[in-house]
C-alpha cells in the first residue's frame, strides 16, 4: 500500500488577474458608490431639477479627463427611494483607474461641481472602494 503525497497547501490569497490591482502595478479597479443626501430630497423641484442636470456633465468622459476605463454602472434609483447615508448606494460605477491621485480626481468632481449657490457635495456622496480584480466570475 502506498500513500499519496499530501496535497500543497493553498495560497494564503490567489493571484492578481494578469494586468490588474494595487498590488500588481496594474490599473486599480475602483468602485465609486454613489448616494444621495437628504438635501436633495428636501430641495423644491426646480433645484432637484438643476441638480439632477449637473450630474450627468460632472462624470462625462471619465476616460477622455482622467484615463478612466469604465467597466460598468449599475442605479439603483427604481428600488431605492430616499437618502443613501451609506450602503446600499444609490449608483455604482466600477472603474480600473491608473492611481489613488486618480481615484481622488473622479471623487472631487461631488467636491468641485457648482449647482446653484453651492456644490454637488451638498446633494450627493461618493466613496471609492480599490481593489484587484477578482479571481473568479470570469465572463
Amino acid at each position: 500500500m502506498t500513500t499519496a503525497d499530501p496535497a500543497p497547501a493553498p495560497a494564503p490569497f490567489p493571484p492578481a488577474a494578469p494586468g490588474g490591482g494595487p498590488t500588481s502595478g496594474g490599473p486599480l479597479r475602483t468602485l465609486f458608490c454613489i448616494g444621495v443626501t437628504q438635501d436633495f430630497f428636501a430641495a423644491d423641484d426646480a433645484l432637484r431639477a438643476t441638480v439632477a442636470a449637473a450630474i450627468p456633465p460632472a462624470f462625462d468622459r471619465l476616460g477622455e479627463r482622467f484615463g478612466v476605463t469604465v467597466l460598468g454602472t449599475l442605479d439603483d434609483d427604481q428600488l431605492m427611494v430616499g437618502a443613501a447615508p451609506a450602503w446600499p448606494w444609490t449608483s455604482y460605477v466600477l472603474a480600473d483607474v491608473p492611481d489613488l491621485d486618480t481615484v481622488a480626481a473622479v471623487c472631487g468632481i461631488v467636491r468641485d461641481t457648482p449647482v446653484g449657490d453651492g456644490r454637488l457635495w451638498r446633494y450627493l456622496r461618493i466613496e471609492a472602494r480599490v481593489g484587484r480584480p477578482l479571481f473568479f466570475g470570469t465572463a
